[in-house]
């Protein structure tokens, strides 16, 4: 079998059944982007994980008005990260 042509965060293999990316996935964007991705703060300890929650409730709650079919699907990628951020 041949290297798939997406990466795996791209790919159902890659994202969390309850919204956003599991480890492989945040391994697979680090191998092509570069970037770091941490894992979901829903039940921060640390302020600083507080305001990660918080900026991310806000800037999800623009996609919500972006993207009003994914809004109303409660399956919708974007409704299971918001509550798995607890928005």
């Amino acid at each position: 079998m041949g290297k798939p042509k997406t990466p795996a965060w791209q790919r159902k293999e890659g994202q969390d059944p309850d919204g956003g990316l599991n480890e492989k996935g945040r391994a697979s964007y680090k191998r092509e982007t570069g970037g770091t991705l941490k894992p979901p703060a829903p039940n921060p300890k640390t302020e600083e994980d507080a305001k990660r929650r918080k900026s991310f409730c806000a800037r999800s709650k623009g996609q919500m008005e972006k993207f009003p079919k994914a809004a109303k699907d409660p399956n919708s990628r974007l409704r299971k990260a918001r509550k798995a951020w607890d928005c």
